[in-house]
């Protein structure tokens, strides 16, 4: 008896809808994938892939994403398709979420799968929003308001800048080579907290007078570029709604990243014999303070939200955004209010401030929220409870463990009840990728791509354009 050969499309036999069905499945997953190698959520992959699977006329979608893989089943009629697609492991390019979202976003019904590839030709093909070499001066700066929120003096923060300079400039060459992404941050580390030690020895040389030149106190905000910030919001966003593959594995991501950043401070740390404790702020007039809280936010936001290649006015903003919170969450720690507290209050004030001005820019919120929450992580107390654990120092390690994990827990909390406060699609329990609602940025962009449209269809050509001109 013949056997037929195997297929993964059922329901209908035909060639012709098999290719046609297969090509808008690639279609579909190639978008899908795209948004996830770039960083974002599993939530917004999925309402990404569903709108242009709408528009390509597919009928029913499921998508699965975890940290780097995705299995697509999609249907037309009585026929589907199931796919898996495994992408590397995702970097963050806000650049391209952006343009992704647009792309996703103006895309209409009757759309053919080679016309959105030959759109996601052109979006790959884009070149980044900033070069290199601004990168890793962005990573120096935000690095300098990182250390300067921790009660650096200058010294410090030039210290921290140089060293992290010379780490993100390892980040980049391994990351090129293809090199293993944990023996790539290790090894970053290791060189951001060599500078660092060689930056104390030089400003002791230099300023002999000068008791403790160079703090140890602070030395791991040298490795501050490192902190795995938009995963870890990413990962938060997706377990608050319960897409536990995707949330788990980001967050098992950002914990190895840690560890391999800890450990390459740590060797700096044991061979030197530093120990990285908290120091306390300096004793400045109210006024100073505010100002010098005000200045370091911003430029710390700034700084990493070019690291992540965000387009500049969405950088400006959300600097604008994190300043505001983050001087207002350490004023209120100031006066005495509980710092978990202060942080609930502060990332919601950033998730609504960031859901507002994403409407109006447009872009997606994300983009602007993680750089704004991302200099209230607690990257110095979770590095040197890393390096207790490793010293075999538990009480140091629980300390600063639990003080990392209150934050952090309060920061993605904020940022999901403002989620739920200004988007409409998280106050439903399980939305399906034909049943989001619509919101005001996507009806902006809709009617900015219809007007585009037009204006280009009565641009005059040829002479008739020449004689207008």
């Amino acid at each position: 008896m013949p056997v037929a050969p195997p297929s993964d499309l059922t329901g209908d036999p035909t060639t012709d809808s098999s290719t046609e069905l297969a090509d808008k499945a690639a279609a579909v997953c190639r978008m899908g994938s795209l948004m996830l190698t770039a960083g974002t959520g599993s939530y917004r992959v999925k309402a990404a892939m569903g709108r242009v699977g709408r528009a390509l006329g597919i009928d029913r979608l499921d998508v699965q994403v975890s940290l780097n893989e995705l299995v697509v089943t999609t249907g037309v009629g009585a026929a589907f398709r199931t796919q898996v697609v495994e992408v590397p492991v995702p970097a963050v390019n806000a650049g391209r979420i952006n343009q992704l979202m647009r792309l996703s976003l103006v895309t209409r019904t009757g759309v053919t799968p080679a016309q959105l590839d030959a759109q996601l030709d052109e979006v790959e093909r884009r070149s980044p929003q900033f070069a290199t070499w601004v990168v890793v001066l962005a990573a120096m700066v935000g690095c300098a308001g990182f250390t300067l929120l921790n009660n650096g003096r200058w010294q410090e923060c030039l210290g921290a800048a140089v060293a992290a300079g010379l780490g993100k400039v390892v980040q980049v060459l391994l990351s090129r080579r293809r090199v293993n992404h944990l023996v790539v941050v290790f090894a970053a580390a290791l060189v951001a907290s060599a500078c660092y030690v060689a930056a104390a020895t030089i400003v002791a040389a230099a300023f002999p007078g000068v008791a403790d030149p160079l703090r140890q106190s602070v030395f791991t905000c040298a490795l501050f570029f490192l902190v795995p910030g938009f995963p870890l919001v990413t990962a938060a966003l997706d377990l608050a709604r319960f897409d536990f593959v995707s949330g788990i594995s980001r967050l098992l991501y950002c914990l190895l990243i840690t560890i391999a950043a800890a450990l390459g401070a740590w060797v700096v740390a044991f061979c030197f014999g530093m120990t990285p404790v908290p120091t306390a702020a300096p004793v400045l007039p109210t006024g100073w303070l505010l100002v010098l809280h005000l200045v370091a936010s911003f430029v710390g936001v700034f700084g990493f939200a070019v690291t992540f290649q965000t387009p500049p006015r969405a950088a400006l903003v959300a600097a604008v955004i994190g300043m505001l919170a983050n001087t207002a969450r350490l004023a209120s720690m100031h006066l005495g209010l509980n710092t978990v507290l202060a942080t609930v209050a502060a990332s919601t004030i950033v998730g609504l401030l960031a859901g507002w001005a994403s409407q109006r820019l447009p872009c997606p919120r994300i983009i602007l929220s993680v750089p704004a929450v991302l200099i209230m992580v607690p990257g110095a107390s979770t590095y040197r409870a890393l390096l207790a654990v490793i010293n075999d120092n538990p009480g140091t390690a629980l300390s600063n463990g639990m003080t990392s994990l209150n934050i952090v827990v309060a920061l993605t909390g904020g940022l999901a009840v403002a989620r739920m406060l200004t988007d409409p699609a998280w106050t439903q329990a399980n939305p399906t990728w034909t049943g989001m609602p619509r919101t005001r940025a996507q009806d902006l962009l809709r009617r900015r791509a219809r007007a585009g449209a037009r204006a280009a269809r009565e641009k005059p050509t040829g002479e008739e354009g020449a004689t207008s001109a």
